[in-house]
């Protein structure tokens, strides 16, 4: 029976087969440009605190955006900008492994030889096919896969070989990923019925935050919608960012509900838990403006991110030190994907022949 959890504590170990001292999670970071304040808070610091129970792995899809991204400058440009965010906003290579998928090959074999497992079916009904389907469909196309690549097509197998490689006990995601991790689970599943208990079957790891953020104009924080509040905005573009924020028509006396505002759920994820408190109270009962409510998340917002905002730059201006952290996280997980590929490859049947 499938469980899903939504607190560390909670995951357990799921196959006896494998005894390791410590459990491990891997993380999956899309290279999607520069984060804003809802990624952080619904995914890059939950992630980051799995390192105070978990062995923790954090990879850098780079081969996964090539489903999307054609242009070999923007690709690397987006790979050093999402390291160097998560770097800034405290993973610390030393405690935890960040690494770049494509210095890891063997994740690109595991990926075909999970592929002679996984039933077509399954590719057919994934999130992400279905919906460039559906797109085709509403514009009236004939073939509705024109467009389509088979990297997006195959998209859940490799992201299966991502998890599979390290045997990870949890994978952390948003509800929007979640298909990915059940994917990987029947996949796992299929290939441990077919050559016997090789790979761990991950268990999935919910953010009770990461779709709860509201953006300025209310619907949920998001680069497509152009109302996000990005991670590494100087002083005064944030500031105008948070002014721009819609409010309800409450007058400046009038109660108010901090739970329907996206700044109070924003202030509450960073402010002491007092000082959260106190705002609560104020706006309820129509002791504070939204106006003030603004000013008081931008000062609280800025000084939050005055450090990580100056780590970031430092970062971004020596790439060779992101390049070299990277390089030498795959160094790192290396002897594990390489010991794990071989077991693999026995159970398959590969016979390895040494002159």
């Amino acid at each position: 029976m499938r469980r899903t959890h939504e607190t560390i504590s909670k995951a357990p170990i799921i196959n006896a087969e494998f005894t390791v001292t410590r459990k491990r999670a891997l993380t999956g970071i899309k290279p999607t440009g520069i984060p804003h304040v809802a990624n952080y808070i619904g995914a890059i610091r939950p992630a980051l605190a799995l390192t105070e129970e978990y062995d923790s792995f954090y990879f850098i899809a780079d081969y996964h955006a090539l489903t999307v991204i054609k242009d070999p400058a923007e690709l690397r440009s987006l790979t050093y900008e999402v390291a160097a965010a998560w770097l800034a906003m405290g993973l610390d290579p030393q405690k935890s492994t960040i690494y770049r998928q494509s210095d890891l090959p063997e994740t690109f074999e595991l990926n075909w030889l999970l592929s002679c497992v996984t039933p077509k079916g399954q590719m057919n009904r994934a999130h992400a096919y279905k919906a460039a389907v559906a797109d085709a469909e509403a514009q009236g196309k004939t073939d509705v896969d024109a467009g389509i690549n088979m990297g997006l097509y195959g998209y859940p197998v490799l992201m299966a070989a991502d998890i599979l490689l390290f045997s990870s006990d949890v994978v952390p995601v948003g509800k929007d990923q979640s298909q990915h991790v059940e994917a990987t689970r029947d996949i796992a599943q299929k290939f441990n019925g077919t050559y016997g208990p090789v790979l761990k079957v991950p268990e999935l790891l919910l953010s009770p935050t990461a779709a709860s953020i509201a953006g300025s104009d209310g619907r949920k924080m998001s680069k497509s919608y152009g109302n996000t509040l990005p991670l590494f905005a100087e002083s005064a573009p944030l500031h105008k960012l948070i002014r721009r924020y819609v409010t309800d028509s409450s007058g400046p006396h009038d109660p108010k509900d901090p739970e329907t505002s996206g700044l109070f759920q924003i202030y509450r994820e960073i402010a002491d838990p007092a000082d959260t408190r106190l705002v609560h109270k104020a706006l309820s009962a129509g002791e504070m403006t939204w106006g003030e409510l603004k000013e008081t998340v931008f000062e609280t917002l800025d000084a939050f991110l005055a450090e990580p905002r100056e780590r970031y730059r430092e970062l971004m201006a020596d790439k060779s030190k992101i390049n070299r952290i990277l390089v030498e996280g795959a160094d790192k997980a290396r002897p594990d994907a390489i010991e794990l590929l071989a077991r693999v490859r026995e159970a398959v049947g590969r016979v390895e022949i040494r002159s």
